[in-house]
């Protein structure tokens, strides 16, 4: 639902930032998208010819590759929406009840950690040479221009995770009762 605040307010720069994580994905899933449609992007097999996808089942795969990279990409909106925070009410069981903080916050952690690896990982080989064969520097440099920005995905969804964290730790407090230890 449209308009629904959050419990607490969410750092302007946080809010923009979530609106980036879908448009760090797109790129890359344009660019295989050109794949599904006969294009070889400029990508050589073995031999030095162009490459193509075969198939049905090869175009569905990276079809459905790229839906499911964005739609990853669009949970970064549960850091900065309420339904962050409860869970919507159509959802059958568990609708409208609270998120528990780390119910979000270790998920997102460790998706920010793994794709830190994976990206870090796919990309080794554009810095030593040992990367896809392509027909021209123009095309690996488009290649590598639409796959740069999944590099920014990890550490993004890093800092909009510590930005949950902070924002819902610092209010969750209110209700325990003074330590006797505390200073008055």
């Amino acid at each position: 639902m449209l308009g629904v605040m959050t419990e607490h307010p969410v750092p302007r720069w946080a809010y923009r930032l979530a609106h980036v994580i879908p448009f760090l994905t797109l790129p890359s899933g344009l660019w295989r998208l050109g794949l599904v449609t006969g294009s070889s992007m400029g990508t050589l097999d073995d031999a030095g010819r162009p490459m193509h996808l075969h198939g049905f089942g090869e175009n569905l795969y990276v079809v459905c590759l790229t839906l499911f990279s964005e739609a990853v990409a669009l949970t970064a909106f549960g850091m900065v929406k309420r339904w962050g925070e409860v869970v919507p009410r159509w959802i059958p069981l568990i609708g409208g009840r609270r998120v528990a903080p780390y119910a979000a916050i270790i998920p997102a952690t460790l998706g920010s950690f793994a794709l830190i690896a994976i990206w870090t990982y796919g990309f080794r080989g554009a810095f030593t040479g040992q990367f896809i064969p392509f027909s021209s520097d123009a095309a690996a440099a488009l290649m590598i221009t639409c796959y740069a920005p999944l590099n920014l995905w990890g550490p993004a969804l890093l800092v909009l995770t510590w930005a949950y964290y902070r924002r819902r730790r610092v209010h969750n407090t209110d209700h325990l009762e003074p330590s006797p230890l505390s200073v008055r």
